[in-house]
């Protein structure tokens, strides 16, 4: 599966009490850019709602003026879910200094769990391969 990418400029008004990036505006950022990865393959974004929010770890403090890129990509297909892999990095680097996962389920107008027929491809890579095992860890 492709990521999906957006960036962000950190500005005055996303920062905390000690002048870095607010872990709740950079959670809001990482879950609508795992948001709009789902979207993209479902294609009906009105049924997709956030279940859980699994393992974000914030590694490095992001400062005022950086550029970020936020980037995702679908990681596991269920029936009814989809577990998204997510990262952060500083615009230029590939070092990872925010990463987790999100599961969203597929539901109709009532709520209900429905099937989504998403379809993923067998990982392929190594990090691919790594990624989908730390989901299968935490769906026990």
């Amino acid at each position: 599966m492709k990521y999906y990418g957006t960036y962000r400029l950190v500005k005055n008004e996303d920062l905390n009490h000690h002048g870095t990036l607010f872990a709740g505006r950079m959670s809001e950022w990482f879950v609508e850019s795992c948001f709009i990865t789902v979207a993209n393959e479902y294609k009906h974004p009105e049924n997709l709602v956030c279940l859980k929010i699994h393992e974000v770890s914030f590694k490095k403090p992001i400062r005022k003026g950086e550029i970020i890129k936020v980037e995702s990509k679908i990681i596991y297909a269920g029936k009814t879910s989809v577990t998204v892999y997510g990262r952060v990095t500083r615009s230029g680097s590939d070092e990872v200094i925010v990463e987790g996962f999100l599961t969203f389920v597929c539901v109709d107008e009532n709520g209900v769990k429905m099937p989504h027929n998403l379809t993923i491809d067998n990982p392929s890579t190594k990090e691919d391969i790594e990624l989908l095992n730390k989901v299968k860890n935490f769906r026990k």
